[in-house]
């Protein structure tokens, strides 16, 4: 994690997009400077594609590397065909590039690369114009599926079967809002997560640095215990990555399965 001047640590500053080489370009009136951002996207997409190039030897008897990626293709697959059934196989491509993207990003943003003088983890899906994006990509999906198999038949989604007929116009506007609501809430559970796991890591590493500034005293007293809650609040956001990137890709599956099986 990135100091301050001096002992002070800025909680945010882990968060602040900055163009690389100390520059930004401008075209026409827009910024299109590579930024951290960016950078740590290529990084994601870069590990993930070793990852799964490494994967797929197909070899008769699997090796741990290719048992990994078999592992999270099955357990994908398995999601969706729970959720939506046979038909969900078609969407595994996305669903698991969605979800594997998530994972790597959350667990990269976790990496002590900090420790190199200039350089500090930037962990893209704590931004919601990142989370975002991919629950409108999501979104846009389950739109396009949905109208495409059932043309405007797909509005029956939002009248629940057995509602009485004084009460559809009202439980219409509802389920409509509570459906058009979704892409939010899916991004920003993401973002919320990972933003506030990242600023209590940050907070605690102030509270290491300025305990030890102050002396060996303070430092068994204030540095050791909020470096040994870093450690567990580390483990605890390697899992919560994890489950974010789950959650997301369960949700997607969820929202598929709605506009697939229309009842």
């Amino acid at each position: 994690m990135a100091a301050e001047s001096g002992s002070k640590i800025d909680p945010m500053h882990q968060f602040l997009i900055e163009p690389l080489f100390g520059r930004h370009w401008v075209v026409a009136g827009y910024d299109i400077s590579f930024t951290n951002s960016a950078l740590w996207m290529v990084i994601t997409l870069a590990s993930l594609w070793l990852f799964m190039l490494g994967g797929m030897k197909r070899e008769l008897v699997p090796g741990r590397w290719q048992a990994a990626v078999e592992g999270f293709t099955g357990f994908v697959s398995n999601m969706l065909t729970s959720n939506i059934g046979p038909q969900g196989k078609r969407f595994v491509p996305y669903v698991f590039s969605l979800f594997m993207f998530i994972l790597f990003a959350n667990i990269w943003g976790l990496t002590p690369v900090g420790v190199v003088p200039g350089w500090h983890p930037f962990t893209i899906t704590s931004h919601l114009t990142v989370t975002g994006v991919l629950a409108i990509i999501s979104f846009a999906i389950v739109l396009i599926v949905g109208f495409g198999k059932h043309g405007f038949h797909f509005f029956a989604l939002f009248v629940p079967h057995g509602t009485p007929k004084l009460m559809i116009p009202l439980i219409f506007v509802v389920e409509l809002m509570s459906f058009l609501v979704r892409p939010f809430s899916l991004g920003l559970r993401l973002f919320v997560a990972m933003t506030a796991g990242h600023i209590l890591l940050k907070v605690l590493a102030a509270f290491v640095i300025s305990g030890l500034n102050l002396g060996i005293g303070y430092g068994l007293l204030v540095s050791l215990p909020s470096f040994l809650l870093m450690i567990g609040i580390t483990l605890l956001e390697l899992l919560v990555a994890a489950i974010q990137a789950y959650v997301f890709a369960l949700l997607t599956s969820v929202y598929l399965n709605d506009a697939v099986n229309l009842h």
